[in-house]
């Protein structure tokens, strides 16, 4: 007898033998118990599910010679013709190969007659999709009215191809995939009827290779049996098919868990020298990796994972986290999808494996933004006994004549308003800039009342009629001044209603404030005032120096920031300059990098401080 495919020789031949298509199953049964039989089906659904077979076992069990019969006798000879594919009354069509209007209008003309010798006369089209618009037109009127003794049953991988005026027309079933527990059953029982032991590691491996397909899985399970000898385990799949295998995952997975980045890519050549290919093994790669999230969710299915979870290494699940394991998860998927057009597969894949060693450092944005939402609190404490502490702490005389002054009135005191004018450098340390025009307008009345100027309305009615109030003072003093004639009160008066002319402020110029050159500290501070206006950066890098020291005609000075030394440097000779000029003659200039030996002194930290510092990887400094 000819060899059988495994596919073909357990081909389903009844409802009962319909794997993963219970739903399918119960459907058509009812239907036929109940004589309501349609006369268009559409069977949609992914490859190697059971269409075919489906429309087959619809067929028997309508032209059974004990039918129609939920349970098709198999033995009768509509039953063994349509298991052959040699009944006149049941076609079967490839669509694919059928796509012209020419193929549909023969149909048209054998519906016309009767059935042969079987109850139905019915049509099978394969790939129904592949048909052109023309034919789907040409079918729509026989598939709305056939004679009674016809049915349509379509079959199709892809729906959204199908017109919507077929559909309509249509009793639609939709096909699933099979589940992996219900394929690696079927593949058990397959390697019992060819007397081959077969572990259920490798049963898994190749149910979900498969993917839900029964006839993928039947494919690959004649491919690895036919090298098995009789014995089917996951390592002679491993070997011949060029897998790496989870242990081999396992090492190399835990290099790069590790930082051993050198190892690693030694381990992934002798992969590659072994002859896996690179497709391949970014395929493993992937599974592997998904394999260890959803460990880490808690999910342990073996069917799911393929083999059983105490298999993968506890080292890596331990090390990596769930968003780490993603993130390398989406390396992965996306070093597939780069490898296509590289220049390199090899050098893409070994990048890959480069950028694992630091994945144990990464972190997410998520994780960031959490750290310093818990550290916000925090800072925004430490940033308000910061201000307070810097406040000015005067000594008590300082405080008492300050306080003397300020209840004494001055000529130099300033109102309110006017201190909003006045220029930045002449505000003291540390005051709030007041932008004055971004006040509302004040009227000049208002502004001279304020500055202490008194200036009535000298029109004629009002100033007949206003009330001037004199204080004790003004009459004693008008009592003890001499006469004084009319002509010259007068001019007086007269004098009163020109407008007083307002003086402008002086522009203020900084005063030069003479250097110490004995005293060093004054020469720095100085220098760095000079540079505040015409290189802040340089006075920047200035403020960070100390151990300022003269000897000679050489100044050197000390810092523990190496940017700033380098600054420093770029700018000696504009330091040399200004020193020179301060003490009226040549000096040069030097910088020194010292690096500052910090007291090692342990301080208990803040939770959120010390969550911060670990999510950044950095230091706490002060």
């Amino acid at each position: 007898m000819a060899y059988e495919v495994t596919a073909t020789r357990r081909r389903p031949q009844n409802f009962e033998n319909l794997v993963g298509q219970e739903f399918v199953a119960e459907t058509l049964k009812n239907s036929i118990q109940s004589k309501k039989i349609a006369h268009a089906y559409l069977f949609t659904g992914p490859r190697g599910c059971g269409k075919t077979s489906t429309s087959r076992i619809l067929a028997k069990a309508l032209n059974c010679q004990n039918g129609p019969t939920v349970t098709p006798c198999g033995k009768c000879p509509a039953c063994r013709e349509i298991t052959a594919g040699s009944s006149l009354d049941v076609i079967e069509i490839d669509g694919a190969s059928n796509t012209g209007v020419n193929d549909v209008r023969q149909i048209k003309d054998e519906v016309l007659f009767p059935p042969n010798s079987c109850r139905y006369k019915i049509y099978i089209i394969d790939e129904v999709h592949m048909l052109s618009t023309g034919a789907f037109n040409a079918l729509l009127k026989t598939i709305e009215e056939p004679p009674e003794y016809v049915i349509f049953i379509f079959a199709t991988t892809e729906l959204q191809k199908v017109p919507a005026t077929i559909k309509s027309r249509c009793q639609q079933f939709n096909f699933r995939l099979v589940p992996p527990e219900k394929v690696k059953e079927q593949l058990a029982q397959a390697a019992a009827e060819l007397n081959i032991k077969a572990d259920d590691e490798a049963l898994y491996w190749i149910a979900r290779e498969a993917g839900g397909s029964m006839r993928d899985s039947y494919t690959l399970f004649d491919q690895v049996a036919a090298f098995s000898d009789g014995v089917l385990t996951y390592d002679k799949i491993r070997d011949k098919l060029g897998l790496v295998g989870v242990d081999r995952l396992n090492e190399l997975f835990g290099l790069c868990v590790k930082g051993d980045s050198e190892t690693a890519l030694l381990k992934l050549d002798e992969y590659l020298q072994n002859g896996v290919s690179v497709e391949q093994l970014v395929s493993n790669c992937t599974d592997y990796l998904r394999s260890l999230l959803l460990i880490k969710s808690g999910v342990k299915k073996e069917a799911l994972l393929g083999q059983s979870a105490e298999r993968f290494s506890a080292e890596v699940l331990e090390s990596w986290k769930v968003v780490q394991i993603e993130r390398a998860m989406s390396i992965f998927m996306q070093l597939y999808r780069d490898i296509r057009y590289s220049l390199s597969p090899r050098y893409e894949f070994e990048l890959a494996v480069s950028r694992l060693c630091w994945l144990k450092d990464y972190v997410s944005p998520a994780e960031v933004k959490k750290a310093v939402d818990a550290v916000k609190p925090l800072l925004s404490a430490a940033a308000v006994s910061r201000q307070i502490s810097v406040q000015p702490q005067d000594s008590a005389e300082a405080q008492k004549k300050n306080d003397s002054v300020n209840s004494q009135p001055s000529q130099n005191q300033v109102s309110p308003r006017q201190a909003d004018n006045v220029k930045p450098e002449q505000k003291p340390f540390g005051g709030i800039i007041h932008f004055s025009a971004l006040d509302e307008p004040v009227q000049k009345e208002e502004v001279e009342a304020e500055e202490g100027t008194y200036a009535p309305d000298y029109s004629e009615e009002n100033f007949m009629d206003q009330d001037v109030n004199v204080t004790d003072d003004a009459e004693t003093e008008e009592l003890d001044s001499p006469a004084v004639s009319e002509e010259e009160r007068q001019n007086e008066i007269a004098s009163s209603y020109e407008e007083p002319v307002e003086e402008k402020p002086k522009p203020f110029i900084p005063q030069e404030v003479a250097v110490d050159v004995n005293n060093i500290e004054t020469v720095r501070q100085s220098l760095i005032s000079d540079f505040s206006i015409d290189d802040a950066m340089l006075a920047s890098n200035l403020m960070q120096t100390e151990k300022w020291a003269l000897q000679g005609n050489s100044v050197s000075a000390v810092t523990d920031n190496q940017f700033a030394q380098m600054q420093i440097k770029n700018s000696v000779q504009k330091i040399a300059q200004k020193l020179s000029k301060i003490y009226n003659r040549d000096v040069t200039f030097e910088i020194k990098y010292e690096q500052k030996v910090e007291n090692q002194q342990t301080v208990e930290l803040p939770k959120e401080v010390e969550l911060l510092r670990d999510v950044f990887k950095g230091t706490v400094i002060g």
